[in-house]
């Protein structure tokens, strides 16, 4: 059996977050969150789509590329459970693996047929690094993908925790229009480190081309400032 296997990368996801911090924890807890798939040359080939117009969501295969490592741990430490307890690497979605692969279900809002970048494939809910490495799109398959019956092991507890957003209108205003509802439901997901819980603290995000400032107390987000990004 080979020990290794050839990888290809078909596509670059592109989307609001030019760093880790803020993204949403999994696919499909902000739906407004919108990205794009944008394939390589050799892969821009509309007949490759071919059909995809009738399915409304899509599995996306990726790289963990801000987590590539030279060695594995078989535990680690899920966000879920506060960061302080180890889990096996197998029963979590943590980055940190044997091989640093992703999977993601997103919904597909459109296909554009680019004139320059071929067809560009619009999704929403994504939760994705900008400029992460796509190793293949599969089709979601109601019939066989969905188990609404399934076991979540030590995430059944978790009942959609959010916070409250105050996000003051003089503030929500420099933001751009199209990003305000996505960028109010990532910051209700509590884009925290679980182990940080000072209210004190002004925690800094960077979303959409602009650095999000707020604080959090008591189960309400505040923000404080909207500014450029630093380039």
């Amino acid at each position: 059996m080979q020990d290794t296997l050839p990888m290809h990368v078909i596509a670059t996801m592109h989307s609001a977050f030019p760093a880790k911090f803020g993204i949403p924890r999994q696919s499909g807890l902000v739906d407004t969150l919108r990205s794009t798939i944008v394939f390589q040359p050799e892969y821009r080939n509309p007949d490759a789509l071919r059909g995809l117009e009738g399915f409304s969501h899509l599995w996306v295969v990726w790289v963990f590329s801000q987590a590539v490592r030279n060695t594995w741990s078989p535990t680690v430490r899920p966000p879920r459970l506060g960061g302080n307890t180890r889990m096996g690497v197998f029963a979590t979605r943590s980055p940190f693996r044997p091989n640093p692969i992703g999977l993601s279900c997103v919904k597909i809002d459109r296909v554009e047929q680019h004139p320059e970048l071929g067809p560009v494939i619009h999704v929403l809910g994504a939760d994705l690094l900008d400029g992460t490495p796509i190793l293949d799109l599969k089709p979601y398959l109601p019939y066989a993908d969905a188990h609404p019956e399934a076991a979540g092991g030590f995430t059944d507890g978790y009942q959609g925790y959010r916070l409250e957003v105050n996000f003051p209108p003089e503030l929500l205003a420099v933001v751009p229009w199209e990003n305000r509802e996505a960028l109010q439901g990532v910051l209700a997901q509590d884009p925290r480190p679980s182990y940080q819980a000072d209210p004190q603290r002004i925690y800094g995000m960077a979303f959409g081309g602009q650095n999000i400032r707020f604080t959090v107390a008591e189960g309400v987000l505040t923000v404080v400032a909207v500014e450029p990004a630093t380039p």
